[in-house]
């Protein structure tokens, strides 16, 4: 089994990668992280900066989780990149992090877990920070 989260270092996905987390040594499944940038923007916030990678990636270590730690840069939306490795991966679940938005902002700037809701092929958990 193969779980893949969408990671960005924020409280939602800070809470996106616990609950994966807890998911993957439940069921004794890989874990796949994946953070890019918003459509190319590799400077934003979203991106993590290699020591986030690296922290992230000793935390899972050090828990035993079978994983492997993506950033990508092929200049995808965020929501296309998750949905993307999902299907690359044939995963079982994919964990996002969502935060609360106004209608306004949902209309003006789309949603990524909105996309990955609607889109995905597998089971979808949703959490909030």
């Amino acid at each position: 089994m193969t779980i893949v989260v969408g990671y960005i270092p924020s409280p939602p996905g800070l809470a996106a990668v616990d609950a994966a987390i807890e998911e993957a040594q439940r069921r004794g499944s890989r874990l796949v992280v994946v953070n890019s940038g918003v459509m190319g923007d590799y400077s934003g916030p979203s991106f993590a900066d290699p020591q986030d990678l690296d922290a992230l990636d000793a935390q899972l270590t050090e828990k035993g989780i079978d994983h492997e730690v993506r950033q990508t840069t092929r200049g995808l939306a965020p929501a296309e990149e998750i949905l993307s490795v999902a299907a690359e991966v044939d995963a079982d679940l994919i964990v996002i992090g969502v935060r609360r938005r106004s209608p306004l902002g949902k209309l003006v700037t789309g949603s990524t877990a909105q996309q990955v809701l609607l889109d995905a092929t597998c089971a979808v958990l949703a959490v909030k920070a």
